[in-house]
């Protein structure tokens, strides 16, 4: 393989969701027209990038994308290799990628317990409160969720590549293949791989084959990437249209190893959806109480 794919380590086990990507030089250009009009041209470039342009569209378009100031939703995790399930309330904002959470539960697959707690990535450091709480990862799980819940907005952003692969039947039906990778440098975890997998009529999101590489070294390969024969394949189900904007409500994943499809791994759902609700400022500050989760590389 000329990209390491690897998704075997992250802060909450073998078993681990989508890290997050901090994409470098997001800029709102002076308004949304502004920005989508970048993105497109951006897009444009290349046929992987106009394949990815047509589903962004297909999800609400590109001015929609950049006209939303933020995304709000309700996001529960389940991961039954790591034994862990919780949900948290996020508020992100769209063009800083800056975030807070409101963590409501926490335990495993088969059993919940309401917490008390909060954590958030402002834009330099990421912080749990209070300090004694371990899970989940703050530095990891701050932009997951909204990742996730982003595709196929963020792969619009700046520093991303992408390769056009054939066509892979998904729940028996031929879906096109467009891999997004990262420019070496770009984030905590440029070697991350998400090919998405594009139904050839509605031209929306099918599922996503990610590839984890959070906390390890990276280098890409001049030659570019093959197509992922390991990971994790995320199906994305039960849409909805929230302010214009159309975005999946329950994800289920899947072990993928030599290119098929082995038993479910993971779930995860979203509700009390908004892409309207104000950022409030004064939740990005760190609590007497919290403490700053570091980020390096193995």
């Amino acid at each position: 393989m000329s990209v390491r794919v690897s998704d075997t380590k992250s802060p909450v086990g073998v078993q681990s969701a989508l890290l997050f990507v901090w994409v470098l030089g997001i800029t709102s250009c002076g308004g949304g027209g502004a920005a989508a009009e970048e993105a497109r041209t951006r897009l444009m470039a290349s046929d992987g990038g106009r394949m990815v342009l047509e589903t962004i569209e297909a999800h609400g378009g590109l001015e929609a994308w950049y006209s939303a100031p933020t995304s709000a939703y309700a996001w529960e995790y389940s991961n039954f290799g790591s034994n862990t399930r919780f949900e948290s309330y996020l508020v992100a904002d769209n063009r800083s990628r800056r975030v807070y959470h409101d963590l409501r539960t926490f335990g495993t697959p088969e059993s919940v317990e309401e917490v008390d707690a909060s954590f958030a990535w402002d834009g330099e450091q990421a912080w749990i409160s209070p300090a004694e709480r371990q899970q989940p990862n703050p530095r990891f799980w701050a932009t997951t969720g909204y990742y996730f819940e982003s595709i196929p907005f963020v792969m619009a952003d700046p520093g991303v590549l992408f390769e056009v692969f054939p066509p892979e039947e998904l729940n028996g039906q031929p879906h096109d293949r467009v891999m997004a990778y990262y420019d070496t440098g770009i984030g905590d975890s440029p070697g991350d791989t998400y090919t998405l997998y594009i139904d050839p009529q509605t031209k929306l999101v099918g599922a996503v084959l990610y590839t984890v590489t959070y906390g390890e070294a990276y280098e890409l390969d001049p030659d570019g990437p093959e197509p992922p024969l390991n990971g994790t394949l995320f199906y994305y189900q039960d849409y909805t249209t929230v302010d214009g904007l159309t975005v999946p409500t329950r994800f289920r994943g899947y072990t993928y190893r030599g290119g098929v499809q082995g038993d479910l791994r993971n779930e995860a759902w979203a509700s009390e959806i908004s892409f309207r609700e104000p950022f409030d400022e004064s939740r990005l500050l760190m609590p007497e109480d919290a403490r700053i989760e570091p980020y390096s590389v193995e």
